[in-house]
């Protein structure tokens, strides 16, 4: 899952310790998290738009997929007026911080990482916000995070 810092960063969930995932506004992306995400599944938190691009942190499924509030909020920049309570269009999950890493594992040296060719992230095209991550991409990249 990827945000901005200047918007929400790894040291704001680390303050906050639970945050709802809100305004994932892309149906795959909407989809992964949705039908995917269970509780207490494990999530690199992925830092973008930023000077450090790259993972940054984890975190857990502390709530799985229900409704996202903000699509009915009209003073939302997450407004969609398209989706109604009986058939809503946006879903978020509930995140709580697990750790920091030691060290971010930067998108150029995801993109070097032979063992990580293959990773959704570096493929062309694959810029969601929120994707899957296979179990031995998600120990590689903690690997990495402790050299």
């Amino acid at each position: 899952m990827k945000s901005e810092p200047e918007s929400f960063s790894i040291d704001d969930l680390k303050n906050n310790k639970t945050e709802p995932w809100d305004g994932v506004r892309n149906y795959q992306a909407r989809n992964f998290m949705r039908d995917d995400m269970k509780k207490g599944d494990l999530v690199l938190f992925y830092h973008s738009s930023c000077k450090e691009i790259g993972v940054v942190g984890v975190m857990t499924v502390h709530k799985e997929s229900y409704p996202d509030h903000t699509q009915w909020d009209q003073s939302s920049k997450y407004f969609d007026p398209s989706a109604t309570k009986d058939k809503p269009r946006w879903f978020m999950v509930d995140v709580k911080f697990k750790k920091k890493l030691k060290k971010a594992v930067l998108l150029a040296d995801i993109k070097a990482r032979k063992k990580l060719k293959d990773m959704r992230l570096i493929q062309k095209g694959n810029r969601l916000s929120i994707m899957p991550v296979k179990k031995s991409e998600f120990e590689e990249i903690l690997k990495m995070s402790e050299k």
